[in-house]
């Protein structure tokens, strides 16, 4: 009876959230000791075949409506504004090479950057400044969010689609795909020692 009450108030915290909530948001609701990751586990099997699922984005927790059922809830609406090729292929360099410099960006593409094209990205809250890179210049580098996971229904980086899904989606015809590393176990690059953002100093640089 104690994990049946356990498992009613995960449910009821999960359903009254307006955000995804992480494992220690839950176990703080929860008796000492409860054993959260089996109450989540237990969850999850209950609800597999209903019409919402409880699944996983970003490490954190949430209810979903169930794949096959989602188009019953999808409005069809006008799109103020929508990523052009440039920002796309700018989106997956920075998915998949994070943290990335503009120089680096452009490099991959072969032409020039504009920095309205960063603006747009971070504006929609799925690309962020993550600090400067020591090297001459201290040129600022660019990583992805949660919201960006959150947005595209991703756990982690890893589960990003690998080269030739990409390629297949038209999304890199114009990109040197030669330099980038994307795999079908994908991982940022290699990170490199960086410097905190400041909160003065300007996004770009």
């Amino acid at each position: 009876m104690e994990t049946i009450e356990q498992i009613r108030i995960v449910e009821a915290l999960l359903f009254a959230s307006d955000k995804p909530l992480s494992s220690i948001a839950l176990a703080e609701c929860l008796p000492e000791g409860a054993n959260v990751d089996h109450l989540l586990a237990e969850i999850q099997q209950q609800y597999q075949n209903r019409g919402v699922n409880l699944v996983e984005v970003a490490g954190k927790w949430m209810f979903q409506t169930a794949p096959d059922l989602a188009f019953l809830l999808r409005k069809e609406v006008e799109e103020e504004k929508r990523l052009s090729r440039a920002a796309v292929e700018t989106l997956a360099i920075i998915s998949y090479h994070q943290p990335v410099t503009r120089a680096e960006v452009e490099e991959v593409r072969g032409v020039s950057l504009s920095k309205g094209i960063l603006d747009v990205l971070m504006e929609a809250q799925w690309v962020r400044p993550m600090g400067r890179r020591r090297t001459p210049g201290r040129p600022m580098t660019y990583g992805t969010t949660d919201h960006f996971l959150l947005h595209f229904g991703l756990n982690t980086i890893k589960d990003l689609p690998g080269l030739a899904e990409l390629k297949a989606a038209g999304f890199l015809d114009n990109v040197n795909t030669s330099r980038l590393n994307l795999l079908d176990d994908p991982k940022p690059m290699e990170e490199q020692p960086e410097l905190p953002v400041s909160p003065t100093s300007p996004a770009d640089a």
